[in-house]
């Protein structure tokens, strides 16, 4: 099971994978937000859905090793071949920088589903009426 990845997760992702490129906050919060617009709870994007400015953005990522990109091919009925191209999140990259930017130990997997209701606080559970 994946770590739930939140645009704060993200955000400390870029920062560090970027480090040395420098950036500014606001840049790593907007593009943050674009990665997680595109994929919000899931793994994979389609190829076809981006712009070119995006794959842009995408073929960056890719470089530091946040994305990954994987292809499909299917043979349609006239033997025409028929290409898709995916991008999907490099997972243990991302853990592997998350590790690293909040000093856990390596085998400390952070946040999973469950630990957001087990760490919830007793006041969280009651509806403000």
């Amino acid at each position: 099971m994946h770590r739930v990845l939140t645009v704060q997760d993200m955000k400390k992702v870029l920062s560090h994978a970027f480090s040395k490129s420098g950036g500014e906050e606001q840049d790593w919060d907007q593009i943050s937000q674009f990665i997680m617009d595109f994929f919000g709870y899931e793994e994979i994007v389609l190829d076809n859905r981006l712009t070119p400015r995006d794959r842009d953005i995408f073929y960056m990522l890719e470089g530091v090793g946040l994305l990954r990109t994987e292809m499909e091919e299917a043979t349609l009925q006239k033997g025409k071949v028929w290409r898709i191209h995916y991008w999907k999140l490099n997972f243990e990259r991302i853990e592997e920088l998350l590790r690293e930017k909040e000093g856990r130990k390596t085998d400390d997997p952070g946040a999973t589903e469950s630990d957001v209701y087990e760490n919830m606080p007793e006041n969280g559970w009651s509806r403000n009426r």
